[in-house]
């Protein structure tokens, strides 16, 4: 573990802070995605002003940028501490990207999942389906996000029990959590917008 390359960390950051939604609303409709819909760089404002497709290749796009650097240094992160440290920097580079002035980034639920997709993936697929049902039963995807996040955790701790891996899991899940503080207020004044498809009725 000593010989562990901790700039790689760094690498995860900088990889983190692409800021791909940014870049998808300014290629396609010349728009900073900060300034219209939710103002958040994540798949789901995506979605709401560019479409399902640009959607989708947000989502996989910040999924990989949790799990390219976990992959590429997996020969080097030999422990848990220092996988999660890579994870870790990938999903702050997503929340507070070096490229737009650590401001206006998303809130890491992508980034967060493909990071475990290379640490946890039975774990992470448990979440994944927590998140689903909490989205089915509300419509709400930052609900669901948050449930995933506390659900991965608590799944980490049965599966491998009081490790870093399960402390780091449950941090990381509060920071998500915290970086959604202003859809729990929208949630509790019951204006938080719901998730609806193309054609589908509005609430």
């Amino acid at each position: 573990m000593s010989d562990f390359p901790w700039v790689a960390v760094l690498v995860a950051y900088a990889v983190g802070s692409i800021p791909t939604a940014y870049i998808a609303g300014r290629a396609l409709k010349g728009v900073d995605l900060r300034t219209v819909g939710s103002g958040n760089l994540g798949a789901t404002n995506v979605y709401r002003e560019l479409g399902t497709w640009p959607a989708l290749a947000v989502l996989f796009a910040d999924a990989a940028k949790g799990a390219l650097p976990i992959l590429l240094f997996r020969h080097s992160a030999v422990g848990e501490l220092q996988q999660l440290a890579l994870a870790a920097a990938a999903i702050l580079g997503h929340a507070k990207p070096a490229f737009l002035g650590w401001r206006g980034g998303g809130k890491g639920v992508a980034t967060t999942a493909g990071a475990f997709a290379a640490i946890a993936p039975i774990p992470l697929v448990g979440a994944l389906v927590a998140f689903s049902l909490a989205v089915g039963l509300t419509r709400w995807i930052s609900l669901g996000s948050m449930v995933g996040a506390t659900v991965l955790p608590l799944l980490l701790y049965f599966e491998r029990g009081g490790t870093e891996l399960t402390g780091g899991a449950a941090t990381i899940g509060a920071f998500v959590i915290w970086l959604h503080r202003a859809n729990i207020r929208r949630i509790i004044a019951g204006t938080e917008p719901r998730f609806t498809t193309p054609g589908s009725a509005k609430p």
